[in-house]
């Protein structure tokens, strides 16, 4: 059977300077992960990542905890998050009434993201941005397709990022614009996104599944940032 489980990277370091990099709870997730994997005897013929250091990270945790090699990596920059600060600072141009306040906690940042999410997918968020929602959903088809075409009778392994990963969804199911900020927005840090597919299509199997840390001893290890 042919399958790719998409992943979700681990915890980033949001509020820093630098969000690009996994905390210490992120590589912690990652290479759980990864122990789950070889606690359950499951391999992988392919492994592929964006080129974001939270992917490589990521995808480093878990080969560190399935005891492999962590060389071989097919860097995929179409696995990339698309850019959503350019997305939140472009909606707060546009609207200079929804300003963040002087301490803002995470529920105001993703509050204004998803209305410039859905602007976005609209064609209505003004200004310059690296990339249209048109873009966006062609270079996840090229993913994906290039996985069904290229690894049929294999296992792959993908580490990408919620948002594209919820694009990719959204277009399985397909479902509006709005489903893939609803998908983004519950996406949860190294969580499985199971994925059965032929060279003539792919189907979601199971969708933000966390089986290395829903437990007892693991789920408060579970974060969505």
């Amino acid at each position: 059977m042919s399958q790719v489980y998409f992943v979700r990277h681990g915890q980033a370091s949001f509020g820093t300077d630098n969000y690009d990099q996994l905390s210490p709870l992120g590589h912690q997730q990652s290479v759980l992960l990864g122990e789950y994997f070889r606690q359950r005897n499951m391999h992988f013929d392919h492994i592929m990542l964006g080129d974001m250091v939270r992917h490589r990270e990521t995808a480093e945790g878990i080969c560190t905890g399935m005891q492999i090699d962590t060389s071989g990596f097919e860097v995929r920059p179409e696995l990339n998050e698309f850019d959503f600060h350019s997305i939140l600072q472009a909606f707060l141009a546009q609207f200079p009434d929804q300003a963040l306040p002087e301490k803002p906690a995470v529920a105001d940042f993703f509050k204004r993201l998803r209305k410039g999410i859905i602007l976005w997918s609209r064609g209505e968020l003004e200004g310059k941005l690296p990339e249209t929602w048109v873009e966006f959903e062609e270079r996840m088809l090229t993913v994906r397709n290039d996985i069904m075409q290229q690894h049929t009778g294999k296992q792959v392994l993908a580490v990408s990022s919620g948002g594209a990963i919820a694009m990719l969804i959204r277009q399985l199911l397909q479902a509006p614009s709005e489903t893939m900020v609803e998908l983004n927005l519950q996406t949860r840090n190294t969580a499985l996104i199971h994925c059965i597919f032929n060279p003539r299509s792919m189907r979601l199997s199971s969708f933000n599944n966390l089986p290395h840390l829903d437990n007892e001893a693991n789920k408060h290890l579970i974060s969505y940032a």
